[in-house]
C-alpha cells in the first residue's frame, strides 16, 4: 500500500467528513472511535460513525453506518471511502464491513487515516479479495 499525499482529492473532502463523523462516535467500551465517509456515484458524501452497545453484538461500525446512510438516501454505488480513527494504527475495516461494502462497490478505493493524520491507500479488492456474492 502506498502513502497518499495529505488531503488529495477526492480524499480531502472525504477525510474531513469522516473526521466530523468521528467526533460523534459513541465508543465508551473500546475507546476506539471511528468515522467513515463514502463518496457516492452521485458525488454526494455519506458519513457514519461507530456506535457501541453494552451488548457488544449490537454495535455498528462506522463503515456500515455510512453505507446504511447512503442507501437510505437512495445511493447504491460508491466511488471512494475514507476511514479515520483516534488510534495511532490505521483503522482497517472489519470483515463484516468489507462484505457489506462489497455489495455496492467491488473495487472501492479506501484511504485510511490515523490520529496523526497519516494516510494509507488501499482498496476493497485488496482487503477482501474473495467476497461472498450471489451465486457463490
Amino acid at each position: 500500500m502506498k502513502a497518499l499525499p495529505k488531503k488529495s482529492w477526492p480524499y480531502d473532502k472525504l477525510i474531513a467528513a469522516a473526521q466530523k463523523a468521528l467526533a460523534n462516535s459513541y465508543s465508551p467500551y473500546s475507546k476506539f472511535a471511528v468515522g467513515c465517509a463514502l463518496l457516492g456515484e452521485d458525488r454526494a458524501v455519506y458519513s457514519g460513525t461507530n456506535v457501541e452497545n453494552g451488548s457488544y453484538g449490537l454495535t455498528i461500525c462506522a463503515e456500515r453506518a455510512a453505507v446504511f446512510t447512503a442507501v437510505s438516501a437512495g445511493c447504491r454505488k460508491f466511488v471512494a471511502a475514507a476511514v479515520v480513527s483516534n488510534s495511532e494504527k490505521f483503522p482497517y475495516p472489519c470483515g463484516a464491513c468489507l462484505q457489506v461494502l462489497s455489495e455496492f462497490a467491488a473495487k472501492l478505493p479506501i484511504v485510511l487515516v490515523n490520529r496523526e493524520e497519516l494516510t494509507k491507500e488501499t482498496s476493497l479488492e485488496k482487503l477482501l479479495p474473495s467476497p461472498f456474492r450471489p451465486g457463490s
